[in-house]
């Protein structure tokens, strides 16, 4: 289904587009459905959220660059619902460390996959080695304890 909706700037630097309720509804499932956004032939996952009584979809700064868009632009969007299985990709390094603590791996199988995403995403992002072990080490210690922050 497409629609026509503008990408609005909250705070500095987060944006998101509204999705018309009747779209929403169209899709037929929740009111936060987990979906596949196309803007300008570029696509992405993620889910419907409720923000200000509004049906809000979000638009990272990644997805900004792949769609080739910015805050105030008005654009036509694709949603469709995404029946796929979400799944994080565990990094052998973090997936090394997590075996090695039944308590931390427990907790990090029991976790959303946004959870799982944003540690994963953290560890990742780590410009050194150095950083990289230090964030295993402390996401390792904090699942252990049974926290995901």
């Amino acid at each position: 289904m497409k629609f026509q909706s503008v990408i609005e700037l909250g705070g500095k630097t987060a944006t998101g587009f509204a999705v018309p309720e009747e779209i929403v509804a169209a899709l037929g499932t929740s009111k936060k459905p987990a979906v596949t956004i196309t803007i300008n032939a570029y696509s992405y996952r993620t889910t419907v959220a409720t923000m200000g009584g509004r049906f809000m979809v979000p638009l990272s700064a990644e997805n900004r660059k792949g769609a080739g868009v910015a805050a105030g632009e008005e654009v036509t969007v694709d949603i469709e619902l995404d029946h796929a299985p979400r799944e994080v990709v565990v990094p052998s390094d973090l997936a090394a460390a997590l075996e090695a603590e039944t308590a931390a791996n427990t907790f990090f199988i029991g976790l959303s996959y946004s959870n799982k995403r944003r540690l994963v995403l953290a560890i990742e992002d780590a410009k050194t080695e150095e950083t990289r072990l230090r964030r295993i080490d402390k996401t390792v210690a904090m699942l252990k304890e049974g926290r995901a922050q």
